[in-house]
């Protein structure tokens, strides 16, 4: 028989002493004390206290972590995605890379804190985290950072306003854009992903705030080499330096540490409307030290005067007289300014640009990058001043002027300007001509050119002097036409009616529109109807002719001597004067006549 059926025979011959034994307890005092554990699992339950005996004697012996320790561990080895680190238990534990992206010089053999997650997972691996014991420690080591000035390490995670956040210890602090360099920063994604050095400068412990600093670090060097730079500076001293900023008036350039303003006038010889036409950000160039202040604190540079100055390079055959080509640089009103060769700049004043006597902008001949010819006026090479011209090119048209526009000849201008006393209009580039006020008009009264003519016009005129010496032309309009005065005469007779419109009223008289646009006068005394009322603007009337004048283009008419007896009588008065005088007139000019005659026969005698 074998030892197992030895077994269940024995265990059968005792079972009815059991049972016999069970039957004899009492039921309740069996169920409370039937070891229900070792029932079903079919093994001794290990008393608690033995077990908290076990673990305490555990303790102190190798391999032994409780979960939640923050121990230090040894990179063992690492693969594309974990770190595997030792802390000397009975497994290695599995950190993922990303915990460590802060440090991206992890290597194998580095010491790293961790925090015992779980001792063992379901698959019994030895769970770890360098995270979370990274925040345990990182405000105990952040405030000792701060109080130390300890430098510390941190992962530049992103872009933020204003400035960078940055993972140190596991804390997210804020880098200012104005403390990651000692110069302005403009490409800020430059940093984004790195790991750089940096001062703890401010903690709010309140709210949990840390702002870190990587300028602070380079500081202390750059005030040291600062020193140092200031102490050897001397004027003429040319140094190499980096284009740090720029602006309309200058730029400003980083000699190591030591600022610099080479202002826009001592960039080029040349004009430039902005620095940036000459120089970028970040170019590395000579400079020469002009000046400083006392402190040294201000400092002038020179970037043209490393190169001659371009007078000097000047052809010395160049001379008063000569044509030469440039282009236009810089416009003012009173001229232009041309760069005949680079750094040389001549000017031409408006003066000099048309014979024209009236003066226009400069603006009106030329433009900023025209290319111009012009004539060397005078040359001043100790000065470095030039002025030059360019009507020298062209003909004077005052030269052939009589021929070209004699006394009486007609001709056709423009209207360029008017004074309260005439009108000039140009009959060619470099000719005007005034047109007195007197001579636009044959019959209208004008009381400004303006109501006239109008600038740009184009106005028919004939020559009535000419001052060659002066340059002066005397023009009119008027004397274009036949004068209409001398058929008026006849018309508007002395005592000849004639229908007319008041046109105009004030308090001396009226303005009358005749019969063929011509203007008369009647004084307010002969407005007078016959029922005693006066005529109006506007009214439509008989009028008699008390006065002509066709030298002063001047006719005085009356309504109310139509139908007074008085005033009749005193037309008629003035109709016989005027013959009488006339009368008179022509006898004197027949006597004048004689006595010419008996002067020149006694002449004859005498000879």
């Amino acid at each position: 028989m074998s030892e197992e059926n030895k077994e269940v025979v024995e265990e059968t011959t005792t079972q009815p002493t059991e049972t016999t034994t069970v039957e004899q307890q009492n039921p309740q005092e069996f169920l409370e004390n039937f070891n229900w554990h070792k029932y079903e699992q079919g093994i001794e339950a290990v008393d608690e206290a033995k077990l908290k005996e076990f673990e305490e004697a555990l303790k102190g012996t190798i391999g032994f972590v409780n979960e939640s320790d923050v121990i230090e561990g040894t990179v063992i080895r690492i693969t594309d995605r974990d770190a595997i680190i030792d802390i000397n238990s009975k497994s290695e534990g599995v950190i993922s890379l990303n915990e460590f992206r802060y440090n991206q010089n992890l290597a194998v053999g580095d010491k790293v804190e961790v925090l015992v997650d779980k001792r063992e997972d379901s698959s019994g691996q030895l769970v770890l985290s360098h995270k979370k014991a990274r925040v345990i420690k990182a405000w105990e080591r952040v405030n000792n950072a701060h109080e130390t000035g300890e430098v510390v390490n941190g992962f530049v995670k992103c872009r933020t306003r204003g400035g960078m956040i940055v993972d140190v210890f596991g804390i997210e602090a804020f880098l200012p854009g104005s403390q990651i360099d000692v110069k302005p920063i403009r490409d800020y994604d430059q940093y984004v992903e790195k790991t750089m050095e940096f001062k703890v400068v401010k903690i709010n412990h309140e709210f949990k705030n840390v702002v870190v600093s990587h300028k602070a670090l380079i500081e202390a060097d750059i005030e040291e080499q600062k020193k140092e730079i200031i102490g050897q500076l001397e004027k003429g001293q040319v140094l190499e330096g980096v284009v740090k900023n720029i602006t309309s008036y200058g730029v400003f350039v980083d000699l190591g540490g030591v600022d610099g303003l080479v202002h826009i006038t001592d960039l080029s010889w040349s004009r430039i409307n902005h620095p940036n036409e000459f120089v970028e950000l970040d170019q590395k160039l000579n400079v020469v030290i002009l000046d400083f202040d006392d402190n040294k604190s201000r400092i002038q540079l020179g970037l043209k005067q490393l190169s001659a100055h371009p007078w000097e390079a000047l052809d010395a055959n160049l001379k008063v007289g000569d044509k030469v080509t440039g282009e236009v640089v810089v416009i003012a009103d009173y001229g232009a300014f041309v760069e005949v060769e680079q750094g040389v700049e001549g000017l031409i004043h408006v003066s000099e640009m048309s014979y024209s006597t009236h003066l226009r902008s400069a603006q009106d001949f030329v433009k900023v990058g025209d290319k111009v010819e012009a004539e060397i006026l005078t040359l001043d090479r100790e000065d470095r001043k030039m002025s030059l011209g360019m009507k020298q090119l062209h003909q004077d048209p005052w030269t052939d002027i009589t021929t070209k526009y004699p006394v009486g000849s007609t001709h056709t201008g423009t209207v360029r300007n008017y004074t309260n006393f005439g009108v000039f209009v140009e009959l060619e580039e470099g000719i005007d001509g005034l047109v007195y006020i007197s001579d636009l008009s044959w019959t209208k009264k004008i009381k400004h050119p303006s109501d006239f003519v109008t600038v740009g016009q184009q106005l028919e005129v004939q020559v009535l002097e000419l001052d060659v010496e002066n340059r002066k032309l005397n023009l009119g309009h008027k004397q274009t036409q036949d004068n209409p005065w001398d058929g008026h005469e006849d018309t508007f007779a002395i005592g000849s009616t004639h229908q007319g419109t008041i046109k105009d009223k004030n308090d001396k008289g009226a303005t009358v529109t005749l019969e063929g646009g011509v203007e008369g006068f009647a004084p307010t005394r002969f407005l007078e109807k016959e029922d005693g009322s006066k005529l109006g603007k506007g009214d439509t009337a008989d009028f008699v002719v008390l006065e002509f004048s066709k030298e002063y283009r001047r006719v005085v008419v009356s309504h109310t001597s139509i139908f007074k007896e008085q005033e009749k009588r005193n037309v008629k008065a003035a109709v016989k004067k005027a013959a009488e005088v006339e009368k008179v007139t022509l006898g004197d000019i027949g006597g004048l006549a004689d006595l010419k005659k008996q002067m020149d026969a006694k002449a004859k005698k005498k000879k």
